[in-house]
């Protein structure tokens, strides 16, 4: 049974930090592209970072270059999104994603395994 955990959520002050995991089961992260996106009230769903297992290539959305850091322990099947200088902007249910590829993946349709999301809140 494939499985994505995200967690590592909470509420937090603007200008303060949180690290995201997501852990997979039921697969290994062999040849996978795993990203993050976010979904605020109202807003549709949109890509903030991903990274590729096989040599760590990375991608940032425009609007957190320089303030997110996403990287893989493929011994653990985690990934992780460090989270600095966040800004109440940022606050959204943060989806994890995985689908088997070599490159960055970008949009939403292109990932075929989601975790459930967990809620990151940014006060000002």
């Amino acid at each position: 049974d494939v499985q994505l955990q995200a967690s590592g959520g909470g509420l937090v002050q603007a200008g303060g930090s949180l690290r995201l995991s997501c852990a997979a089961s039921g697969f290994t992260f062999d040849d996978y592209a795993i990203g993050w996106f976010r979904q605020a009230p109202g807003k549709e769903r949109e890509g903030v970072s991903c990274i590729t297992s096989r040599d760590g290539t990375t991608y940032y959305a425009d609007a957190v270059k320089g303030r997110f850091t996403i990287s893989n322990d493929n011994a653990k099947n985690t990934v992780y999104l460090q989270m600095n200088s966040l800004k109440p902007e940022d606050t959204a249910v943060y989806y994890c994603a995985a689908s088997r590829a070599i490159t960055i993946l970008t949009e939403v349709w292109e990932y075929e395994y989601w975790g459930q999301g967990t809620q990151v809140t940014v006060s000002s």
